[in-house]
């Protein structure tokens, strides 16, 4: 019998997870299908793949990564280990809870590394489009490989999409935002605080990259901060120069008025407004439409598409 054929889009953790989970099979001797991971950057880690560019990578991609310089976890390390491959393993000794970026990225590389799965991964390939054919069970997906300067299309018995859902931004347009005459930038581009300094920021949003990326540019010598809140305030006790008001409402020139009244004069305004699920290679038929949510619609336990083409498999997964 043939051999079946897995197609695994996207090498960071999720995708590498799938990846070292087929390699830990066939260790027991379980006999695994073919697996080709494609990768769009040119190495593996997704998110936690730092790059200093940001609109778009050398290739003319849309850049993928929305990892800033200084970015630390904002997660306890003991809850992000792996249970077949620990921190202590890793490094050779114990570490703080909370490592910076660069360290993540040494960590969930040297899982995989060990695993010795970089064969299956073919890097500077973005996936183009996939196509389900009822005739053939089978799935095409088109790809085009950067170092070559060729497209192709291969076929395939299963897909795994692992392609994350934090890197296309999502932007909201504020009353005259065309006239602001400082910097506009959304976190996802935002990559070092030191450009911020002497200058009055202004933050849109309440969650994580806000209350982080405010911190950053206080210690990294902001004038002010002000964070502008959608449904309720952070509420930590701030330095003097941080304040927390209502949602912004319009802007004038350099003038910011918010929902309280209140307004203030700022130089730069840091989009802290969440990622949108996009999946441009999937026709409507596969393609998961949703809000940013815990457990998106159409997705049993939030990971196999319920609406598969082939009904008596697992064929398409969303991680």
């Amino acid at each position: 019998m043939q051999r079946k054929r897995v197609a695994v889009i996207g090498a960071g953790p999720s995708g590498l997870a799938q990846l070292r989970a087929f390699e830990a099979a066939a260790e027991k001797g379980t006999e695994i299908p073919e697996i080709v991971c494609f990768e769009k950057q040119a190495d593996w880690g997704g998110l936690w793949n730092y790059t200093w560019r940001t609109g778009l990578d050398e290739h003319g991609e849309p850049c993928h990564g929305s990892m800033y310089r200084y970015l630390w976890s904002n997660a306890p390390k003991e809850c992000l280990e792996f249970a077949d491959y620990t921190f202590d393993e890793h490094f050779g000794r114990s570490i703080g809870s909370y490592p910076p970026q660069a360290v993540l990225w040494d960590y969930i590389k040297g899982r995989v590394e060990k695993a010795d799965v970089r064969k299956w991964v073919r890097f500077n390939s973005p996936v183009r489009m996939i196509t389900y054919a009822d005739s053939t069970e089978k799935f095409t997906v088109t790809v085009h490989n950067h170092a070559a300067g060729k497209t192709y299309s291969e076929e395939f018995d299963f897909v795994v999409v692992a392609t994350g859902h934090f890197s296309v931004p999502n932007v909201p347009y504020f009353d005259g935002v065309e006239q602001f005459t400082g910097r506009v930038l959304h976190s996802h581009d935002f990559r070092d605080a030191v450009e911020f300094s002497g200058k009055d920021v202004l933050i849109i949003g309440r969650s994580y990259s806000a209350e982080d990326i405010a911190s950053q540019c206080f210690k990294y010598g902001a004038k002010s901060v002000t964070i502008s809140y959608r449904s309720q305030p952070i509420g930590y006790e701030w330095p003097d120069n941080i304040q927390e008001v209502p949602l912004l409402q319009t802007i004038r020139n350099k003038t910011c008025s918010f929902k309280d009244g209140t307004s203030k004069e700022v130089d730069a305004i840091i989009l802290c407004t969440g990622y949108i699920h996009h999946y441009p290679f999937l026709p409507d038929e596969l393609r998961l439409t949703t809000a940013n949510v815990f457990y998106p619609p159409g997705l049993y336990k939030g990971v196999v598409w319920q609406s598969n083409p082939k009904r008596n498999a697992e064929s398409i997964l969303l991680v």
